[in-house]
């Protein structure tokens, strides 16, 4: 979709908006508020919420609908620090759009159909084929290396989300009773990371943005990443099935601009980084390792089969968590709306491919970045000038997951340097070639220069 963005700087968004739910009649002088329920510090949501609404993208699109048919649209948003809420608020009424990831999203199908508000998945925001969106970190210089050592341990994360869902299938891997072997605390993802700097909890499974963020402040290091699972995660938009029918058009608006919101991301990805971390608090160098132009995220709005599949796979482990009952996901899932909303581009859409697992410098005073083909490229720029770099950027050289260079755990075998998110993977690569050894970064850094 390639239109050219128009921000929208309205002091009408700041204003009181009247109604709820959608629920005004449209009509000569009337006002209808559409309310979107989102996650500002998850950040692979942004095209849904944080950016969209920076951007004024679906103000924009309701304002000429308005125009066209002499009614007012208000826009309504509400920011949440996870799923849950927002889906209770859906299926009272009060959300007619909402953002969440894929286990929250089984959740939203199964309470909207036994409170009698049906909901449907409308499009996707972002996503990570491997898995690499979630991932468990310890305390800083935690002895804890592996999933094996977790047993007896207390465990942080949110019960119901996915970040508990890469918990519960990498322990289960592991041989690992995610009930009966681990002490499972269900927590906020804000109090789980307090409980990890207070010692009160052994180990924390999030969702983005949280390990990273922790990891950048030097408050955590990872102990499993996501991708090893390589299982997709990603998240989605829904919408209440009562409000899609009674305003098809509206929900497509919202659907073309999360579709401009998308390719702004694409096209500006720093700026992007920078609005967003400007709206969170959240640092931009910690956005841009999920969003950037070769983060942890994909960005695209189809409803990719594999993603579909991947949801239907996430049933079993929440049945057994006696979360949902059964859920049929070809009946939630609805490509109805995003299949107008892009028109002929929505084909080519379905296949886009994500980004290669490149690595990434972004330099002080700069709004682009440098990308390189290796880590050893990127090395040998970092050691060139290293109080320059504001952050550097390298792929697991396993799981192609992003991770900061300065806090990936890194080995030399011979001339290489491979940089590892975990220390067990790691570990695994020493163990398998002969010669190889880790090294602190700061030892990658002098073999370089």
């Amino acid at each position: 979709m390639s239109r050219k963005p128009v921000v929208l700087i309205a002091a009408t968004l700041l204003l009181p908006l009247t109604g709820c739910g959608g629920d005004a009649e449209a009509g000569d002088g009337s006002t209808v508020t559409v309310t979107v329920g989102y996650q500002s510090k998850t950040i692979n949501t942004v095209t849904a919420g944080t950016l969209l609404r920076s951007l004024g993208y679906f103000e924009r699109e309701l304002a000429a609908r308005g125009k066209r048919e002499g009614v007012t649209y208000k826009v309504k948003w509400q920011d949440y620090a996870t799923g849950a809420p927002i889906t209770a608020q859906m299926t009272a009424g009060k959300i007619d759009i909402g953002s969440m990831g894929d286990f929250p999203l089984l959740i939203n199908a199964t309470r909207g159909k036994q409170l009698h508000r049906p909901t449907r998945l409308v499009s996707v925001t972002g996503y990570n084929l491997r898995g690499g969106l979630n991932t468990i970190v310890t305390a800083p210089g935690s002895k804890l290396s592996s999933l094996g050592d977790l047993r007896g341990k207390k465990v942080s994360t949110s019960v119901g989300s996915a970040a508990d869902g890469t918990l519960v299938r990498a322990l289960q891997r592991a041989d690992i009773d995610p009930e009966k072997d681990i002490r499972k605390l269900n927590q906020q993802p804000a109090v789980g990371a307090s409980a990890l700097q207070a010692g009160s909890t052994d180990a924390l499974s999030q969702f983005v943005a949280w390990p990273g963020l922790l990891a950048f402040q030097g408050k955590a290091q990872a102990l499993y990443d996501g991708a090893e699972l390589n299982l997709p995660t990603f998240h989605g938009v829904t919408a209440r099935e009562d409000f899609a029918k009674k305003r098809p058009a509206v929900l497509e608006d919202f659907l073309r601009a999360q579709a401009d919101a998308t390719e702004y991301l694409h096209k500006q990805p720093v700026a992007a980084a920078e609005s967003v971390a400007k709206a969170t608090g959240l640092p931009a160098e910690v956005v841009y390792l999920y969003n950037g132009a070769h983060g942890i995220a994909t960005f695209g709005p189809a409803l990719k089969p594999e993603l579909v599949d991947a949801l239907k796979k996430d049933v079993p482990v929440l049945k057994s968590a006696k979360l949902v009952g059964d859920v049929n996901v070809d009946a939630f899932v609805d490509d109805q709306y995003v299949k107008r909303a892009f028109g002929n581009g929505y084909a080519k859409a379905l296949t886009a491919a994500p980004a290669p697992a490149l690595s990434e410098l972004w330099l002080k005073g700069k709004n682009t970045t440098q990308s390189f083909a290796t880590p050893l490229q990127l090395l040998r720029q970092v050691a060139a000038d290293p109080g320059q770099v504001r952050a550097a950027y390298v792929p697991d050289a396993t799981t192609g997951t992003r991770w900061f260079a300065n806090k990936a755990v890194w080995v030399a075998d011979g001339t290489k340097l491979l940089p590892f998110v975990t220390r067990s993977a790691a570990a695994a690569y020493v163990t398998g070639h002969a010669g190889a050894r880790t090294v602190s970064y700061a030892e990658a850094l002098k073999q370089v220069s």
